[in-house]
């Protein structure tokens, strides 16, 4: 049976092209017959990295079937997979948040979760001296992977190993570093296409923190102006959100990639006691600006108190 490879739901540009890396390597390396597939339409800078380097797009699945082989990347937690992943067959784990919990598999697997920037990062390690062989499409996805989850070595998550994988990529691919990032934030900034509530959920993690389930957005630009300049039907649209998703407060961060700060935008109290709280912020209006704030996993979410 065809192992399935795949990240986390509402796909950002590591959890689309993570699943084509890892097939590949299955596929090609490991003579073991494997198929990329998401859990969601990717965003834009994923949809821009899929068109760049010539990939068909892979195939959505709501679920996964009893005893479905697979293997997660980008993620370990369950509420950001399938329904059904504890009755598929996990062979594998890669990724680089903390452990979650919750998984149950058929017996033992590979888990690999390294303190890296990418799952990217992780893979072209695991491959060894195998990473070479990648074909240029592979190993531009790979590069934009990290050059995304680094915000081009902008968010605090980067390591040195993060710098060299990409220098050792860009170099085989005769990419310049600024000029490709430049293009990729470009692509990603670009988001008048979408509804509120897409833009709410293109790149979302839900979060349960004292009782109370948050859904935790991040938006990601080099233009904040024009999500913010739609705050208000943005806040209108939360609660519609909340409904619909089954949490209580939806937190949408618009990340300024240039002047590495955050705004989060604050509807109510609640929010504005988890501003103060988390983030040691003072909130006066619907908005509140935070100096030095580009990551979720590494400056967001561990701060996140009510």
């Amino acid at each position: 049976m065809t192992t399935l490879v795949f990240g986390h739901k509402s796909p950002d540009t590591d959890s689309t092209g993570s699943p084509l890396i890892w097939a590949w390597y299955l596929n090609e390396v490991q003579g073991v017959d494997a198929k990329p597939v998401l859990l969601g339409q990717p965003n834009t800078e994923a949809a821009f990295m899929l068109k760049r380097w010539g990939f068909d797009m892979p195939e959505i699945i709501e679920d996964v079937a009893d005893d479905q082989p697979c293997v997660v990347v980008d993620t370990n937690n369950p509420a950001e997979l399938p329904a059904n992943i504890n009755g598929a067959d996990v062979q594998a784990i890669i990724d680089h948040h903390k452990l979650v919990g919750g998984l149950e598999t058929k017996g033992p697997i590979d888990i690999t979760i390294r303190p890296l920037a990418c799952t990217a990062t992780i893979m072209y390690d695991l491959m060894g001296d195998d990473a070479a062989k990648m074909p240029e499409n592979i190993k531009g996805a790979a590069l934009t992977c990290i050059l995304s989850d680094t915000l081009e070595f902008r968010s605090p998550t980067t390591t040195d190993r993060d710098r060299d994988v990409v220098a050792a990529l860009a170099a085989d691919l005769g990419v310049n570093v600024s000029d490709y990032a430049a293009e990729m934030f470009a692509a990603k900034s670009d988001v008048s296409a979408f509804s509120d509530a897409e833009l709410i959920r293109m790149d979302s993690k839900e979060y349960e923190v004292a009782g109370k389930k948050f859904r935790v957005s991040v938006l990601e630009t080099t233009a904040p102006e024009i999500p913010l300049g739609r705050k208000d039907s943005l806040m209108e649209t939360f609660k519609t959100v909340e409904a619909e998703d089954g949490v209580d407060q939806v937190l949408l961060f618009v990340v300024d990639i240039l002047k590495e700060e955050a705004t989060l935008l604050v509807p109510n109290d609640l929010v504005k006691t988890v501003a103060e709280k988390s983030f040691g912020a003072k909130v006066d209006g619907d908005v509140v600006v935070l100096p030095g704030v580009m990551s979720r996993k590494k400056q967001i979410i561990p701060n996140l108190a009510v």
